[in-house]
């Protein structure tokens, strides 16, 4: 008897979240939708067909000999600047210095390299320690301002990018830093050495495809977000924090030690991003040049955006993203601009941030009537 009178509620239950589900995928696509087809006038109304761009975009990113190899070199970086993105989002922070973190820890990468005298795969784990204390150095003084002057980290963060770009760009003109000293090459080119064979990472070819190993480090980094997020004592009281700081801090949270470790663990993924940038050879040809950065570190902010900080969800969107980088290469033959993929990616980020505003306008206006209904 129990049984059967639960039973048509359960059923009710279920229907309203299969019901719900359906709305909110409903709502996802046709936002898709409509982004797709913004950028689809957009490229009629400069002279371009959108049929043509979408192959030339499939044929630079995947369907090309050795692209989708490329796309996959280019998502790696994305993929842990969107990992650090992550952290500090939980945390409810705040953090838009990666470009600046990651080309700190890409330098301080080249320091070591460039001074240690040896060469070797120890080495090798040296480098790519030293950016992830790099960019955890870097994100630690924006969470120092934080929390000992009460600046908002937005704002640290975002200043710091500039402070990073004039601090690399010294040591890359003084040649007792990182300017490569060799007298083959002009002062002029504000190059580092090239990195040392036998302390670059290895590369893998799968059927004409080349990509560096880690590409599997990446992904073995975001499982492991994932899982200390969602099934850890960590993960929970960041959460918490990003939540409610002062419902946190009433549950015995301190909001400077897991706030500023957000901060400095999501500066080490963008370090660590900008070593592996430099030990693979896809950017700069194993050297630190003064654009190395390349916006990975804004790029990998969006991909972070896109996933709505799930890390799971974070790698499918950096290899879009990277696609959008790499099939804008053969843009040219087009007569488009290769610009106008971050147009699309505009749209993209639109589309995808937009389905969770209307969501909440719904569920807000949903409430006040009940409560209407109530009095």
């Amino acid at each position: 008897m129990t049984t059967a009178a639960l039973a048509p509620g359960a059923e009710s239950a279920r229907f309203s979240r299969t019901r719900e589900g359906a709305t909110v995928l409903a709502v996802y696509l046709t936002s898709i939708a409509v982004a797709l087809l913004v950028a689809a006038l957009v490229l009629w109304a400069t002279g371009g067909s959108p049929t043509t761009v979408l192959s030339a975009m499939l044929d630079g990113s995947v369907r090309a000999d050795a692209r989708w190899g490329r796309t996959i070199s280019e998502a790696i970086p994305l993929l842990l600047v969107a990992l650090g993105t992550t952290v500090n989002a939980k945390a409810g922070l705040v953090n838009i210095g990666q470009e600046g973190q990651l080309f700190v820890g890409a330098a301080l990468a080249t320091y070591v390299f460039t001074h240690i005298g040896v060469s070797g795969p120890f080495v090798l784990i040296l480098i790519m320690l030293a950016g992830v204390v790099g960019g955890a150095i870097w994100a630690g003084i924006a969470s120092a301002l934080r929390y000992r002057r009460r600046m908002p980290e937005v704002l640290t963060t975002l200043l710091l990018v500039f402070v990073a770009a004039q601090l690399v760009g010294y040591g890359l003109k003084n040649s007792n830093l990182l300017l490569d000293p060799t007298p083959d090459q002009a002062n002029r080119l504000l190059v580092s050495e090239r990195l040392d064979p036998s302390t670059r990472l290895p590369r893998l070819s799968w059927f004409g495809n080349e990509f560096p190993v880690s590409a599997f480090v990446a992904l073995a980094l975001a499982v492991v977000v994932a899982l200390v997020l969602s099934r850890t004592i960590v993960g929970f009281r960041l959460q918490m924090l990003g939540r409610g700081p002062r419902t946190a801090h009433r549950a015995g949270v301190s909001e400077s030690r897991y706030g500023g470790m957000a901060l400095v663990v999501s500066g080490a993924f963008c370090g660590l991003a900008g070593a592996f940038m430099l030990v693979g050879g896809d950017f700069g040809n194993y050297r630190l040049t003064p654009g190395f950065a390349v916006n990975i570190g804004w790029e990998g902010l969006l991909v972070a955006l896109v996933a709505r900080s799930h890390p799971i969800v974070a790698i499918p969107a950096a290899f879009v993203f990277a696609a959008l980088r790499t099939g804008s290469g053969f843009l040219a033959a087009t007569g488009v601009d290769r610009d106008i993929t971050k147009v699309v990616q505009a749209l993209l980020v639109l589309a995808l941030l937009g389905p969770p505003a209307i969501l909440f306008v719904r569920d807000r206006r949903r409430a006040l009537a009940a409560a209407r209904d109530r009095v």
